[in-house]
């Protein structure tokens, strides 16, 4: 009989693993991701539209905050278009009481949260659309504890950025003329 419990935790420690390990593998790394083959679908754009100057893309720094950059595309004529950048982000939420024992935590938990920056964006005269740049970070996270007296504290290392996906869609159009996203 203890050598089947012996073999019980010892398959739930693994699947425990294998869960943790296919999360990590899933969180998006810092770095700089640009527009890949899929991410301009002229079907959603005005006619003759194209990239004028700068180049549609995201940057994700060490402390998971994500930038995209601006840039102006052409040929829209007087068509405006909505851009927007929306992330998920986990983290582990410590609380700390002050009384008993201020160096652990008594309670712990994970949130989650999900910034969006966006903009409506205008076509200039010449037909031309000047992108501006999006950002979003994990600051601003809702992060409390069930008691009002706890101090809540990201445990260092937790924050995780899951996803995010960066839009441009043009007025009078279902769906984005430029996506890049992450996974």
């Amino acid at each position: 009989m203890k050598m089947r419990r012996v073999g019980i935790v010892t398959a739930f420690s693994m699947f425990l693993l294998a869960l943790t390990a296919s999360v990590a593998f899933a969180a998006v790394a810092p770095g700089t991701y640009g527009p890949n083959t899929g991410s301009f679908n002229s079907a959603n754009a005005p006619g003759s539209s194209h990239l004028t100057s700068g180049t549609p893309q995201c940057v994700v720094d060490a402390n998971l905050s994500i930038t995209c950059s601006a840039y102006v595309l052409g040929g829209v004529g007087h068509t405006n278009g909505n851009v927007a950048l929306t992330a998920s982000y986990t983290a582990i939420v410590d609380c700390y009481n002050h009384g008993v024992n201020p160096n652990n935590a008594v309670e712990s938990h994970q949130t989650s949260f999900s910034p969006t920056s966006q903009a409506a964006v205008t076509s200039s005269k010449n037909g031309q659309l000047s992108v501006p740049t999006r950002s979003v970070s994990f600051s601003g996270a809702p992060i409390g504890c069930p008691n009002a007296n706890w101090t809540p504290t990201i445990r260092p290392g937790s924050q995780t950025l899951l996803s995010f996906s960066y839009t441009l869609t043009f007025a009078g159009f279902a769906s984005p003329y430029i996506t890049i996203s992450q996974p």
